[in-house]
């Protein structure tokens, strides 16, 4: 069984030290500037989770997954960020006593996932390194949620949503990051569990209410549709906010995205003259 001393715990959103309440109308807004500043490919979604089905289904324009198919929560995830949809998923949604539902809390992964046997053979030489990689993986805690709802902040259908996810190119994300970093500077660590890594981008996100940069896994590019070059970055909404205010200011001094190449065979001090005095 995994650690779960090893971990984070989850703490309440307005708990956290840097929290600011950003409304879903707000959201709306950031959406738009996050368009002009960073142009990502997908949209950028919210996810929110729920203690009674009652609840969830108050969500305007929710739809839920085919009953009888199981998904990867990845799949979920892409059909919101891809096609736009709000979807409500519960554990009949995705496949059964895996980590696609341990993951956000709402199933509990059966035994031989947990003791390493389904991946002994697979990702796993041995069942001692396959037991100790579900060990060490984020995951909401069991028995306090039922539901995760997925929706686009552009619909403002989650107000607030828990966390916000931003799917990039290597280059998008860093300069979120840098924007992150503009006002109030704090170093941000990358974690990688290897397969599964969704643990640590929305997992380990809804857990600790903190930002979370990783990338995705082997499952979520075949299954859930990921390119080659996207990485994803997870993040409370007052991140979100403070992340593409400061790419806004970095902007309007020149530093922006796309970034255009200066060339490895060029003398930069031309460039760099632009920035620095």
């Amino acid at each position: 069984m995994p650690d779960t001393a090893a971990h984070p715990q989850p703490i309440p959103l307005d708990a956290h030290p840097d929290y600011e309440h950003v409304s879903a109308a707000e959201l709306q807004d950031l959406n738009n500037r996050l368009t002009t500043v960073l142009k990502p490919r997908t949209l950028a979604i919210g996810m929110k989770q729920y203690t009674t089905l009652d609840e969830m289904n108050e969500i305007q324009g929710l739809r839920r997954p085919k009953a009888g198919r199981f998904h990867t929560m990845c799949q979920l995830v892409t059909q919101s960020r891809m096609a736009g949809f709000t979807l409500g998923i519960t554990a009949e949604n995705v496949r059964p006593n895996s980590n696609c539902g341990g993951v956000h809390g709402i199933d509990l992964p059966d035994e031989p996932t947990l003791d390493g046997t389904h991946m002994t053979g697979v990702w796993f030489e041995n069942q001692v390194a396959a037991a100790a990689h579900q060990a060490e993986m984020p995951r909401q805690v069991y028995g306090t949620y039922v539901a995760t709802v997925v929706s686009p902040i552009r619909s403002a259908r989650l107000d607030p949503p828990d966390i916000v996810m931003l799917y990039g190119t290597p280059a998008q994300i860093i300069i979120f990051v840098n924007g992150l970093q503009h006002k109030r500077y704090r170093r941000y660590d990358m974690s990688i569990t290897g397969e599964s890594a969704c643990a640590d981008s929305w997992g380990k996100a809804l857990l600790t209410k903190d930002t979370s940069i990783s990338i995705p896994c082997f499952a979520e590019r075949r299954y859930g549709g990921v390119a080659d070059d996207e990485m994803l970055i997870a993040m409370p909404p007052h991140e979100f906010k403070r992340g593409i205010e400061g790419m806004e200011a970095l902007s309007r001094v020149g530093l922006r995205y796309p970034i255009p190449p200066y060339g490895p065979f060029t003398d930069p001090s031309e460039g760099m003259g632009a920035s620095y005095a």
